[in-house]
């Protein structure tokens, strides 16, 4: 298991991707506990990090130049590009010559604004849409993630939360959740791409015309920008999120896990509930969708652990008296000592430690297959109408909470899945369009999937004060 964590004596190397610590003060190999320090001067530390500024400083440049170069053919962006540009020169200038703590923040929020600009102004080249794509991605690494979170200093504190038996705020447990993101991403992109003209063909290996379909479908075109194109600057911050902050973030980013925990779990939901109705609104399958929901799926099983972490460390902190506000801002630590300590898994570099808290037991993976099985009945057993929908919405839905109790933390989230066992075998009853086969399937799909359900399976690791709810 690992070592009994005891405070920080001594000053380590800081973590790869976390920010840099400067000056004096006490280093610790976390990096722990940040706080605003207005009076250091230079934004990041004892020295500007000037490489970084400069290559904004060109980055800025370079997109007052790109409508001339590129031929973007559209007014809007032109003059949008020109003001990100002009303003990513003026913040880096700022920020180098003044230390100011806020203009890599305001950087940062036009790295933003380029990830939206080409669906907000409908690029109408693709050269157009990239070179900003690329841009905004770059500038937020530059000013952010490579120099480290301006304005802020270190404070001593653990690397695990108390009572946990494994950090999960690590690089490692975070790596798999950035790759996750960078596939959604990838696939996000590409139908983007076709959304918006750039391209007449969408890769479809199984399903074809489904992605088309789904693509050009009046759902899609609900949407006032390309939905696709939403989901790729999603997926893309939300990979750029999994970098910032140091392997301590739990206790001194409690915005930055909050924020990214709502990104991930009540947006990632939202998007899945989407694909969802593809067979229902659209009458089609979308593989990249599918590929996409997935991957956001097993992110939300990933994050769920980090995002509980923070909660309890809010909690804990209201309890000590300490100002719960400004702890979400700033960060801190606990006063009280561990008064339970438990052994604690050093942080590796494994695929086992990358999915430390999650676990696979053989009745959620069996009500996954469940899910999947509802999916695939109804061309199965020629269902139609409403018994059909059923059959794909609630299958889709199955699946979903199988893959996010998969998480420790959310283990009791497999109980919705009794009440959609019930659904089913109550469903073929009440709604049209099932054969007899159709309808003996969902009873016994139903009441397989309650009794998978009961069993709450291995939890390997230690959560806490979290760890009652772990039913």
């Amino acid at each position: 298991m690992g070592h009994v964590q005891h405070p920080p004596q001594a000053e380590a190397a800081p973590e790869p991707g976390g920010p840099l610590h400067h000056g004096g003060g006490h280093g610790t190999g976390d990096m722990a506990g940040m706080d605003m320090d207005k009076s250091a001067g230079p934004a990041h530390g004892g020295a500007a990090p000037w490489a970084h500024f400069f290559a904004a400083i060109i980055l800025g440049l370079w997109l007052i130049t790109s409508p001339a170069a590129l031929g973007y053919r559209s007014l809007a962006l032109t003059w949008s590009d020109a003001i990100s540009g002009t303003l990513l020169v003026g913040f880096a200038v700022v920020t180098l010559v003044r230390g100011s703590v806020w203009a890599p923040w305001a950087n940062s929020l036009v790295g933003i604004w380029l990830l939206f600009a080409p669906l907000l102004f409908e690029a109408p080249t693709a050269a157009a849409y990239a070179n900003d794509t690329l841009a905004g991605t770059l500038v937020i690494a530059f000013v952010l993630l490579m120099p480290g979170m301006p304005g802020m200093r270190m404070l001593p504190g653990p690397d695990a939360p108390a009572g946990w038996s494994y950090n999960p705020s690590s690089l490692t447990q975070r790596a798999p959740i950035i790759a996750l993101a960078l596939v959604g991403f990838f696939l996000s992109r590409q139908m983007a791409a076709y959304q918006l003209g750039y391209t007449g063909s969408v890769w479809e290996p199984f399903f074809d015309p489904g992605t088309r379909a789904v693509l050009d479908s009046d759902l899609s075109k609900s949407f006032p920008i390309s939905d696709a194109g939403l989901g790729a600057v999603l997926y893309m911050v939300e990979a750029l999120m999994g970098f910032m902050g140091d392997k301590a973030r739990w206790r001194t980013m409690p915005w930055m896990v909050s924020f990214f925990g709502i990104l991930v779990v009540p947006l990632g939901i939202a998007s899945i509930s989407l694909i969802i109705l593809q067979p229902v609104a659209v009458g089609a399958w979308c593989t990249p969708c599918l590929i996409a929901a997935l991957s956001m799926l097993i992110m939300i099983a990933l994050t769920l652990d980090e995002v509980v972490a923070t909660g309890e460390f809010l909690v804990l902190a209201r309890r000590e008296g300490q100002p719960v506000w400004r702890v979400f801002w700033l960060g801190g630590t606990l006063a009280a000592a561990d008064e339970h300590p438990v052994a604690v898994r050093p942080d590796v570099v494994s695929a086992k430690a990358a999915a430390w808290g999650v676990a696979l037991p053989w009745n959620l993976l069996a009500s996954a297959a469940v899910g999947l099985w509802l999916m695939a009945s109804p061309s199965m057993f020629g269902t139609v109408d409403r018994a059909a929908d059923s059959d794909n919405i609630v299958g889709a839905l199955v699946v979903t909470v199988a893959i996010i109790a998969l998480a420790d933390v959310g283990r009791a989230a497999r109980y919705v899945n009794v009440a959609f066992g019930a659904w089913l075998v109550a469903a073929p009853w009440l709604l049209s369009g099932g054969t007899t086969t159709a309808t003996w399937n969902d009873v016994a799909a139903g009441v397989a999937l309650i009794l998978l359900s009961l069993r709450r399976g291995p939890v390997g690791e230690r959560y806490g004060t979290w760890q009652p709810y772990i039913r």
